[in-house]
């Protein structure tokens, strides 16, 4: 068995992979739909049936030549950019500069939103010349066969959380902590968020639980704690918006909380 296949199950896509991935996404109707709904809001409910095959002979103009991570990476970063100029004022970055574009590095994140809080730390990355980072993703995030094709398609990879012992946990987590060293070896940066779910009250803490993830691989290898976590390049990320993205969730599940006990954290994990 290759070191690859060892990761097939949670890693992201590779250049063979994309192609038949954005081709299961043009013919999954879900997705389809979630597009109209989307772009035309009004129209996508009586003339859902009518658009549905215009938007699939769209998109498959559109991404016909899309077959490599890179092209996608690129495909994605247009998207930022017309993001980014049409809703801020400005997107400022400290110290890039103190990072090498030969080097791989494991960036551990604050945590405000899943999507926002990765794609500004790849545009950052992007237009300072350096290559963009493979996603941490946890699967409960993943419920929809079209949001794990969207996500594996952007460089995630897979962080599984349903475990039903403690021996499939820690053999779920033997493999992340393999796949993270494996990754960075191979020259590809990781981005992770500090603790699993958002800081709601933003107390932004690192769960010393990531910290011994990571060091299993080194463990594994019989190597000291303190040299192989070194040499993970570790580059700690703070991210910060003028507005929350998800404030109006965090407000109501703090306030269910306080007032009327736990809160469903599905809704918003």
């Amino acid at each position: 068995m290759s070191e690859q296949d060892l990761y097939a199950d949670i890693r992201p896509y590779n250049d063979a992979e994309v192609a038949p991935a954005i081709a299961r996404l043009i013919a999954d109707d879900e997705f389809i739909q979630a597009i109209l709904h989307y772009r035309f809001p009004h129209l996508s409910g009586p003339f859902g049936w009518l658009l549905s095959p215009l938007v699939k002979f769209a998109l498959k103009r559109r991404w016909a030549k899309l077959n490599t991570v890179h092209a996608v990476q690129k495909q994605v970063a247009g998207f930022m950019d017309r993001m980014i100029d049409s809703t801020t004022n400005k997107v400022t970055v400290s110290g890039i500069e103190q990072l090498q574009q030969d080097k791989a590095y494991l960036f551990i994140s604050n945590h405000r939103d899943i999507a926002m809080d990765p794609a500004l730390v790849n545009w950052c990355l992007h237009h300072h010349g350096f290559d963009t980072v493979r996603i941490a993703i946890g699967d409960n995030l993943l419920r929809k066969a079209c949001a794990t094709e969207l996500m594996k398609l952007n460089k995630s990879f897979i962080v599984k959380r349903g475990a039903k012992g403690p021996r499939e946990m820690l053999k779920n987590l033997s493999q992340l902590s393999g796949y993270i060293k494996h990754s960075l070896e191979q020259k590809h940066s990781i981005w992770i968020a500090q603790k699993e779910g958002r800081a709601k009250d933003g107390n932004d803490e690192t769960d010393p639980a990531i910290l011994k993830m990571f060091y299993m691989e080194g463990k594994k290898r019989g190597e000291e704690f303190a040299s192989y976590m070194a040499g993970l390049n570790i580059v700690p990320v703070c991210l910060s918006y003028e507005y929350d993205p998800c404030d109006a969730d965090k407000v109501k599940e703090l306030w269910h909380k306080q007032t009327q006990g736990a809160y469903q954290k599905a809704e918003f994990e």
